[in-house]
């Protein structure tokens, strides 16, 4: 299944990202201070690789498929679970944001410790989400999804992949996810 196998590939991708994520955490702790530039370009990644590339095609196409024609629990997982679970990272995200910002203003431990914590949280909440939509969720849209319902996340799923935009940001985000690997794993 394209769809299903281009979404977990991204998992890859966004671990990876997470792993970078640790990496300036860590960083961070050693007693070097917050390399603003860097948090600011991995809420890009995050806010565009992340959320509006991947979970775009996850809501907008597979999950939306799912609702629409399976019975009420996958409703229920997608509604309750999964969709919950991406607007909390949003909030992590979005407080990380918020504490470097204000870091670059007005550099603090306790901000450091907002930047640090969030970050680790945000990577934690992201790997076990991942591997309840790899194991759990895909697998059940693979085995419940009819031929002619996954042939519309199917073509959905490429009319996104094709799309100059979303290719753009694809290729800008594998940029900066590199940038930020042969920097803090080099």
């Amino acid at each position: 299944m394209y769809s299903i196998d281009i979404l977990i590939k991204e998992h890859e991708i966004i671990i990876d990202f997470t792993n970078q994520l640790k990496a300036m955490s860590l960083s961070i702790l050693r007693g070097n201070e917050v390399e603003v530039e860097d948090f600011k370009k991995a809420i890009y990644f995050s806010k565009n690789f992340a959320d509006k590339y991947h979970h775009q095609k996850e809501e907008k196409i597979l999950f939306r498929v799912m609702m629409e024609t399976l019975p009420p629990v996958a409703t229920q997982l997608i509604r309750g679970g999964m969709m919950v679970e991406h607007d909390l990272g949003r909030l992590h995200v979005k407080t990380i944001l918020e504490a470097v910002e204000k870091y670059e203003k007005i550099p603090s431990d306790e901000l450091k410790l907002d930047i640090i914590a969030n970050s680790i949280c945000y990577g934690a909440l992201l790997a076990r989400h991942i591997d309840k939509e790899d194991e759990a969720v895909y697998q059940f849209a693979i085995r419940s999804l009819s031929e002619e319902n996954m042939k519309i996340v199917e073509n959905e799923t490429h009319a996104h992949e094709n799309n100059e935009q979303n290719k753009e940001v694809y290729k800008n985000c594998l940029a900066i996810l590199q940038e930020l690997k042969d920097k803090y794993n080099g």
